[in-house]
């Protein structure tokens, strides 16, 4: 990963002129995938270990995935939860169907899932008094204020001070801290 294509340098002197730098990236510019395979503007192949952080389990350009996106896109692209589709409705029912929760909930990320749970953790906590949040140290959970106060990373929070109050953090594997943390005020742990 150490070599620098032409193209690639094209494109990261294009972006840094036009696209906030807001992220440190690798000097390469992938152009297609197949499975967990990426490929480079050069052909070159890798093994795409990130996923889309996390976001991307099923790979890149699974033909019944592209097969149902093209589909849907030919139909509706996005409808807010204003209105009611069949596709929403079948894939909460595959959802449910399949775990022991009762409802489902759709965000478009991470982060917005983690920023729902926290809400809902808050809602449910408040009616008893409890409202914060215990999550560890060196953890990620998004970048909106609230899912960065769960963040455990100063470096992400610094500039965005000061965060909404309520979250408390603790080391990875030091349960005796986990126990301390957790009182009659904690509504969530988020792991």
């Amino acid at each position: 990963m150490s070599t620098v294509s032409p193209a690639a340098t094209s494109v990261t002197e294009r972006e840094a002129r036009v696209h906030l730098q807001t992220y440190a990236r690798q000097p390469i510019t992938l152009v297609s995938g197949r499975g967990c395979w990426v490929t480079d503007d050069a052909g070159r192949e890798y093994l795409d270990l990130v996923a889309g952080i996390a976001v991307d389990v099923l790979g890149h350009a699974h033909p019944a995935i592209t097969e149902a996106v093209t589909h849907q896109a030919g139909r509706l692209v996005q409808v807010s939860n204003l209105y009611y589709t069949l596709p929403q409705v079948e894939l909460a029912e595959a959802l449910v169907a399949r775990s022991p929760f009762d409802k489902a909930f759709f965000t478009n990320s991470g982060t917005e899932a983690n920023e729902a749970a926290i809400k809902l953790a808050r809602r449910h906590g408040g009616e008893r008094g409890a409202h914060e949040v215990v999550s560890l140290t060196g953890s990620f959970h998004g970048r909106t204020l609230g899912s960065l106060a769960a963040t455990g990373q100063p470096k992400y929070q610094a500039p965005f001070a000061p965060l909404p109050a309520g979250f408390r953090h603790v080391a990875p594997n030091d349960v005796d801290a986990l126990d301390e943390a957790v009182t009659d005020a904690t509504c969530a742990v988020l792991l």
